[in-house]
Protein backbone atom coordinates (compact mmCIF):
# COMPACT_ATOMS: atom_id res chain seq x y z
CA UNK A 1 0.00 0.00 0.00
CA UNK A 2 0.88 3.77 -0.74
CA UNK A 3 2.43 5.81 2.13
CA UNK A 4 0.05 8.36 1.02
CA UNK A 5 -3.04 5.32 1.50
CA UNK A 6 -1.70 4.56 4.75
CA UNK A 7 -1.32 8.08 6.43
CA UNK A 8 -5.07 8.36 4.74
CA UNK A 9 -6.35 5.52 6.96
CA UNK A 10 -4.59 7.18 10.33
CA UNK A 11 -6.48 10.35 9.51
CA UNK A 12 -9.73 8.27 8.83
CA UNK A 13 -8.79 6.86 12.77
CA UNK A 14 -8.91 3.17 10.18
CA UNK A 15 -7.31 0.43 12.69
CA UNK A 16 -5.88 -0.78 9.73
CA UNK A 17 -3.48 1.63 9.35
CA UNK A 18 -1.54 0.12 12.28
CA UNK A 19 -1.33 -3.31 10.17
CA UNK A 20 -0.48 -1.49 7.03
CA UNK A 21 2.34 0.41 8.71
CA UNK A 22 3.62 -2.28 10.46
CA UNK A 23 3.74 -4.99 7.02
CA UNK A 24 5.70 -2.16 5.20
CA UNK A 25 7.95 -1.39 7.38
CA UNK A 26 8.15 -3.91 10.97
CA UNK A 27 11.37 -5.11 9.12
CA UNK A 28 13.11 -1.49 8.53
CA UNK A 29 11.77 -0.34 12.18
CA UNK A 30 13.49 -3.43 13.59
CA UNK A 31 16.96 -3.46 11.84
CA UNK A 32 16.80 0.54 13.33
CA UNK A 33 16.20 -0.78 16.83
CA UNK A 34 18.22 -3.61 16.74
CA UNK A 35 21.13 -2.18 15.69
CA UNK A 36 20.83 0.40 19.13
CA UNK A 37 19.55 -2.48 21.06
CA UNK A 38 21.12 -5.57 20.78
CA UNK A 39 18.11 -7.08 22.03
CA UNK A 40 14.74 -8.67 20.69
CA UNK A 41 12.48 -8.16 23.14
CA UNK A 42 13.50 -4.29 23.25
CA UNK A 43 13.40 -3.75 19.79
CA UNK A 44 9.83 -5.19 19.67
CA UNK A 45 8.68 -3.22 22.41
CA UNK A 46 10.22 -0.26 20.56
CA UNK A 47 8.62 -1.19 17.57
CA UNK A 48 5.48 -1.44 19.29
CA UNK A 49 5.76 2.48 21.22
CA UNK A 50 6.78 3.80 17.30
CA UNK A 51 3.21 2.28 15.75
CA UNK A 52 0.96 3.55 18.99
CA UNK A 53 3.23 6.96 18.71
CA UNK A 54 2.27 7.17 15.13
CA UNK A 55 -1.59 6.31 15.88
CA UNK A 56 -1.62 9.09 18.26
CA UNK A 57 -0.11 11.80 16.53
CA UNK A 58 -0.97 11.29 13.00
CA UNK A 59 -3.66 13.57 13.19
CA UNK A 60 -2.85 16.19 13.44
CA UNK A 61 0.42 15.62 11.91
CA UNK A 62 0.66 14.77 8.35
CA UNK A 63 4.60 13.13 7.65
CA UNK A 64 5.67 13.93 4.52
CA UNK A 65 8.24 11.19 4.53
CA UNK A 66 6.35 7.71 6.47
CA UNK A 67 9.08 5.70 6.69
CA UNK A 68 11.74 8.80 7.90
CA UNK A 69 8.93 9.35 10.24
CA UNK A 70 8.47 6.11 11.89
CA UNK A 71 12.93 5.44 11.36
CA UNK A 72 12.48 8.46 13.84
CA UNK A 73 10.16 7.89 16.22
CA UNK A 74 11.75 4.29 16.16
CA UNK A 75 15.01 5.30 16.70
CA UNK A 76 13.91 7.72 19.81
CA UNK A 77 12.56 5.03 21.56
CA UNK A 78 15.26 3.25 20.80
CA UNK A 79 17.80 5.49 22.29
CA UNK A 80 15.43 6.02 25.22
CA UNK A 81 15.61 2.53 26.07
CA UNK A 82 19.47 1.68 25.64
CA UNK A 83 19.98 5.12 28.07
CA UNK A 84 17.28 3.16 30.16
CA UNK A 85 19.28 0.14 30.06
CA UNK A 86 22.74 1.38 30.41
CA UNK A 87 21.85 4.36 33.08
CA UNK A 88 24.71 2.98 35.73
CA UNK A 89 27.16 2.52 33.33
CA UNK A 90 28.83 2.67 29.54
CA UNK A 91 26.89 0.62 26.89
CA UNK A 92 28.23 -1.37 24.36
CA UNK A 93 27.90 -1.81 20.62
CA UNK A 94 27.86 0.20 17.60
CA UNK A 95 25.52 2.65 19.20
CA UNK A 96 28.29 3.62 21.75
CA UNK A 97 30.61 3.51 19.37
CA UNK A 98 29.11 5.79 17.03
CA UNK A 99 28.07 8.29 19.26
CA UNK A 100 31.93 8.22 20.94
CA UNK A 101 33.06 8.92 17.09
CA UNK A 102 30.50 11.91 17.16
CA UNK A 103 31.96 13.40 20.30
CA UNK A 104 34.94 15.24 18.27
CA UNK A 105 32.06 17.54 16.60
CA UNK A 106 29.43 17.78 19.76
CA UNK A 107 31.74 17.52 22.89
CA UNK A 108 29.06 18.01 25.23
CA UNK A 109 25.32 17.97 24.15
CA UNK A 110 24.57 20.69 26.93
CA UNK A 111 25.87 23.06 24.55
CA UNK A 112 22.83 22.70 22.26
CA UNK A 113 20.55 24.99 24.26
CA UNK A 114 17.21 24.35 24.71
CA UNK A 115 16.23 23.39 20.89
CA UNK A 116 18.28 19.84 20.37
CA UNK A 117 15.65 19.78 17.30
CA UNK A 118 18.08 22.73 15.49
CA UNK A 119 21.05 20.50 15.81
CA UNK A 120 19.44 17.95 13.46
CA UNK A 121 18.16 20.63 11.12
CA UNK A 122 21.62 21.75 10.85
CA UNK A 123 23.34 18.61 10.54
CA UNK A 124 20.89 17.68 7.65
CA UNK A 125 21.89 20.91 5.71
CA UNK A 126 25.17 19.12 6.01
CA UNK A 127 24.13 16.38 4.36
CA UNK A 128 22.86 18.05 1.41
CA UNK A 129 26.38 19.27 1.15
CA UNK A 130 27.93 16.10 0.74
CA UNK A 131 27.77 13.36 -2.21
CA UNK A 132 24.73 10.90 -2.25
CA UNK A 133 27.25 8.16 -1.20
CA UNK A 134 28.83 10.17 1.59
CA UNK A 135 25.84 11.19 2.85
CA UNK A 136 24.45 7.39 2.64
CA UNK A 137 27.07 6.33 4.41
CA UNK A 138 26.86 9.00 7.01
CA UNK A 139 23.16 8.13 8.03
CA UNK A 140 23.62 4.61 8.29
CA UNK A 141 26.68 5.12 10.73
CA UNK A 142 24.73 7.60 12.82
CA UNK A 143 21.02 7.47 12.75
CA UNK A 144 20.93 3.66 12.11
CA UNK A 145 23.59 2.78 14.38
CA UNK A 146 25.13 0.06 11.54
CA UNK A 147 28.80 -1.31 12.23
CA UNK A 148 31.95 -0.26 9.63
CA UNK A 149 32.04 -3.65 8.44
CA UNK A 150 28.00 -4.00 7.56
CA UNK A 151 28.48 -0.64 5.65
CA UNK A 152 31.66 -1.52 3.71
CA UNK A 153 29.60 -4.25 2.76
CA UNK A 154 26.65 -2.59 1.14
CA UNK A 155 28.43 0.32 -0.64
CA UNK A 156 31.46 -3.02 -1.20
CA UNK A 157 34.02 -0.63 -0.12
CA UNK A 158 36.74 -1.91 2.48
CA UNK A 159 36.05 -0.59 5.96
CA UNK A 160 39.15 1.95 5.58
CA UNK A 161 37.56 3.50 3.44
CA UNK A 162 34.36 4.16 5.35
CA UNK A 163 36.26 5.00 8.47
CA UNK A 164 37.70 7.69 5.76
CA UNK A 165 34.67 8.94 4.86
CA UNK A 166 32.93 9.14 8.10
CA UNK A 167 36.51 10.90 9.54
CA UNK A 168 36.59 13.02 6.69
CA UNK A 169 32.42 14.04 6.83
CA UNK A 170 33.31 14.65 10.98
CA UNK A 171 36.17 16.80 10.11
CA UNK A 172 33.70 18.93 8.08
CA UNK A 173 30.71 19.01 10.45
CA UNK A 174 32.34 20.81 13.26
CA UNK A 175 33.19 23.69 11.81
CA UNK A 176 29.62 23.52 9.97
CA UNK A 177 28.35 23.63 13.07
CA UNK A 178 29.92 26.27 14.72
CA UNK A 179 29.66 28.57 11.65
CA UNK A 180 25.87 28.06 12.44
CA UNK A 181 25.68 29.11 16.04
CA UNK A 182 26.28 25.82 17.34
CA UNK A 183 29.17 26.33 20.03
CA UNK A 184 31.31 23.14 21.31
Amino acid sequence: MQDNKIVDLYFARDEQAIAQTSAKYNTYCMNIAMNILHNREDSEECVNDTLLAAWNSIPPHRPENLSAFLGKLTRNFSINRHKANHAERRGGGEFALSLEELDECIEDPRTLGDDPEELGRIISEFLYTQPKEMRQVFVRRYFHSESISDIAEYFDMTESKVKSILHRMRHSLKPYLTEHGIHI
